[in-house]
Formats: C-alpha cells, structure tokens, sequence
C-alpha cells in the first residue's frame, strides 16, 4: 500500500504526531510518498534513515498511491483537489489545524485510521466539485473547487453588480460584495458565514449566497446542481475577485463567468464511527444546550 502525506506545513506541537504516523505507517508496513516541500521542513525536525518517495505535482501521483493524506486544517484539505484530480485517489483529512469539519480524523485516531486502512473498515464518501467556464484562461488546469466559488469586490473598492443567470435565463442582479456558489460540502464554509443554508453532502444542489446584499430581501437561493449559473459583473472600479476555494484570480468586466457540476468527484475517506450528523453535533455544537437530555 502507498499513501501520499500533503501539508502546508506544521508548528512545533504538532511533530510528535507527525513522527507517531509516520512510524504507524512504516510498522504497517504502507509506504509514505511525502509532499517535497513538505519533507524538507520536515526533516529538520525529525531523522530519516534515507530520503523517502518524494512528489511535488498532480502528474508524480495517479497509479503510484492508494490514498493521499492530508494533515493540516480544510484549507490544507481543499488544496488537494490540485494533486488528485479526476484520478479517484480518496483524500483522509487528519486534522492538525482548528475546527477541522472537512479534516474530520482526529491526532489522538492516528492508530485507528492505520488500522482502518489495513482492514478497510473505513467509508469513502463522494463529494461534488463545481467547475468554472470563462472567455479567457483562469486558474490553469484545475477549474474546479470543492467548497465555492465566488465574485468578490477588490480590497476597498464599492459593492459590485453580480448579473445572474440560471440556463440563461435572469435570475436576479445582486447588489453585494460578492457572491458564493457553494456546493453541498462547502455550504458549511464561507456560504454559512454569510448566512447561507445548510446541505447534506450527498445533496444535488448548489447553494448561491449574496455577501453583505445591498437589498435585505435578498436572501440565498439552493438551485439544482444540473443549471448552468452565469455571471456578468459591473461595477466602479476596473477589477474583481475570483475565487475556487482558496485560490484566487483578479478579472475585469469584461470576463464572462459560468458555473455548472463537474464531471467528477472527490472521494473523501471517514472511519467507519463518524458521519455527517456527528460531524454536525461535534464541530458546530449542535444539541449542546443543557435542556437536551440526549447525550451526543
């Protein structure tokens, strides 16, 4: 078995638990192909006998690993979208950062999830992605995102006009900010925040949120994820934000924006025990009222 370690990188509390896994997985006898830039911070802190399996892009990967590890927070976690791809390499989130609702494995499960994946007693979930489409080249090769992807005024600037479109048909012109396109995994992320609803993972839909509307009857939309949603933006200055999850690029008005489902998934790998309402009830406090007499 081979699997991938990818992290942004690490503080100092958090080698002891980076050393931990990377004995679980030797002691399991699965080979660890460990994110270049990654492996040399690392290796200040912790001796290797010998320089291990390195990859540094998308292309060291498909047919060489099993699974791709991700340790770190969901920022780390969406940044793997770019490494695996459409290869189908399900992603295990081991939560290193602070809330961790997409990196939902535990430090203290390091031993359990090497277990998990010697006796395959894990779940693999698949999650949706969006993919963008625009009149000029944006974000390279990987046009998609797993959380959202949103318009947004740049820096100071005054709120924008977002003109939206559902199969080419007017859906709504937004005064705002911005806007978010959220899928149903990122409808717990920045959609959330601007108080956008809540979707189960396995939903067929996207979630649109306007950010800071102009117009307080405004309020987010979910609509099926088989609409084409366009863009056309104006505003008083030259230039926008554009984001697919954490990534951004800036354009100008004259970028014509579409959003639809992409062809592919991501498959997202949890240990048997953990589930979406748990992740629910754990991560955002849900049932935490001392009325409940339901333990969770």
């Amino acid at each position: 078995m081979h699997v991938a370690l990818y992290s942004r990188g690490f503080i100092t509390e958090d080698i002891a638990n980076i050393r931990l896994l990377l004995e679980e997985l030797q002691r399991a006898e699965i080979e660890a192909i460990i994110y270049e830039p990654f492996y040399r911070t690392l290796q200040q802190h912790i001796p290797f006998d010998s320089v291990p399996p390195l990859f540094s892009s998308a292309e060291d990967l498909p047919g060489k690993i099993d699974f791709l590890m991700s340790l770190g927070g969901d920022g780390t976690l969406l940044d793997t979208v770019c490494y695996v791809r459409d290869t189908n390499i399900p992603v295990i989130g081991i939560n290193f950062g602070r809330l961790g609702f997409l990196a939902s494995i535990g430090k203290e499960e390091i031993y359990a999830l090497v277990q998990a994946l010697l006796n395959r007693t894990y779940v693999v979930d698949q999650r949706s992605l969006l993919h963008l489409d625009a009149n000029i080249p944006l974000f390279g090769d990987v046009p998609y995102a797993l959380n959202e992807f949103t318009i947004h005024k740049k820096d100071t600037s005054a709120m924008v006009k977002i003109h939206t479109y559902l199969n080419g048909e007017f859906l709504n012109t937004y005064w705002a900010d911005g806007l978010i396109v959220a899928t149903p995994t990122g409808s717990t992320g920045y959609s959330l925040s601007c108080g956008g609803p809540i979707v189960f993972p396995d939903a067929g839909n996207f979630v649109i949120t306007p950010v800071a509307p102009h117009n307080l009857n405004v309020r987010p939309i979910i609509v099926p994820n088989n609409n084409i949603i366009s863009f056309e933006v104006e505003g008083r200055s030259d230039q926008f934000l554009c984001t697919l999850d954490s990534r951004m690029e800036t354009i100008d008005n004259t970028v014509q924006l579409a959003v639809k489902k992409e062809e592919f998934k991501l498959s997202l790998l949890r240990l048997d025990d953990s589930n979406f309402l748990h992740t629910l009830r754990n991560k955002l406090l849900w049932g935490i009222d001392a009325r409940n007499t339901i333990k969770i």
